[in-house]
């Protein structure tokens, strides 16, 4: 019932899953409002859950009150083993919040993180962590790199991933005291840590894995995203000025466009895991569309396949 769409979006999205046959639909939420935009679809479950929560309520508000509602009684379903995934575009903090209360942790790893999949110029690249926890110890963000590790090999298929740590230059000795301690601490992990990343790297595929904070993270992943808007505005806008000649190359660049788009636009891959927890969580854009729904419930659909807190849990073990 969260994000900026719900629940239509939500539903369209979880019906076209459902003719892709990327696995059993169970929508949570208020059944008087999701039956009526199901159009008789047949074969998706509905589990009542009147409450809500609040896209602008705090994560601790949310923990509180997270009994009843769609958000809380959708992780329980994960938590009781009922389903093999969650995925939600509501109030990402509260997300995190209620999975860590209700899942827990993976034994070894101190805090979730969120791995997002940027377009990288030859290949996806993960960054991890992308929003979850703004203030981090070095040690965490070894861990954000295990993770994130085990991710790009289980759900991107990338066989040795190569994990670099964002920071302000290439050189060992660039970065802050966080940055130059976790660097210490990447060359005795179980990763193939090849050192730092400046920004401008992170697209064109320095690395596999790009770890940072989830402050500095979140920054990246936001001006991405609105890099990609900016520039096919402006592209919009040059062809629309340009006159007759400008509109007829346009109109022949479409195709050229539209690939563009998709291979940039965020609803591609949907939404970003939170890994970590002890359960298959998918935290999809607020805004997303049914194309975005559609795209996180098949990047779930494969972290369970995967077995991914099973994979994470044995590196962390060994």
């Amino acid at each position: 019932m969260g994000g900026d769409n719900a629940p239509d979006a939500v539903v369209a999205g979880a019906i076209v899953a459902h003719r892709d046959r990327l696995g059993k639909i169970v929508l949570v939420g208020d059944g008087a409002r999701i039956e009526p935009l199901l159009h008789g679809e047949t074969g998706i479950e509905i589990v009542h859950s009147a409450g809500l929560v609040a896209m602008d309520a705090s994560a601790s508000q949310a923990v509180r009150k997270a009994e009843g509602t769609s958000l809380g009684d959708a992780v329980d379903l994960v938590r009781d083993g009922r389903a093999a995934a969650v995925v939600s575009a509501g109030n990402s903090g509260a997300f995190l919040a209620i999975a860590l209360i209700r899942l827990r942790t993976i034994p070894g790893i101190a805090r979730p993180a969120i791995g997002a999949v940027l377009p990288g110029a030859d290949g996806p690249v993960v960054l991890c962590d992308a929003g979850a926890n703004v203030d981090c110890k070095p040690e965490w963000l070894v861990q954000f790199g295990v993770m994130g590790a085990a991710y790009a090999r289980a759900a991107l298929g990338i066989a040795e991933p190569r994990v670099g740590l964002v920071s302000v230059g290439e050189e060992p000795t660039k970065g802050n005291a966080q940055v130059l301690e976790a660097a210490a601490l990447f060359a005795r992990a179980p990763v193939r840590f090849i050192g730092n990343v400046e920004g401008k790297d992170v697209l064109h595929n320095h690395a596999d894995v790009v770890v940072a904070d989830g402050f500095v993270g979140n920054v990246i992943l936001k001006t991405a995203e609105g890099s990609a808007t900016f520039v096919r505005d402006v592209i919009r806008e040059a062809y629309e000025n340009a006159g007759v000649v400008g509109k007829l190359g346009g109109l022949l660049s479409r195709g050229v466009f539209a690939s563009i788009r998709v291979r940039v636009d965020y609803s591609t891959y949907g939404g970003a895991p939170l890994l970590g927890v002890r359960g298959n969580c998918v935290v999809a854009h607020g805004r997303s569309d049914k194309v975005a729904i559609r795209n996180a419930i098949r990047q779930a659909a494969a972290l369970a396949d995967a077995d991914l807190v099973r994979t994470i849990g044995a590196v962390l073990a060994a």
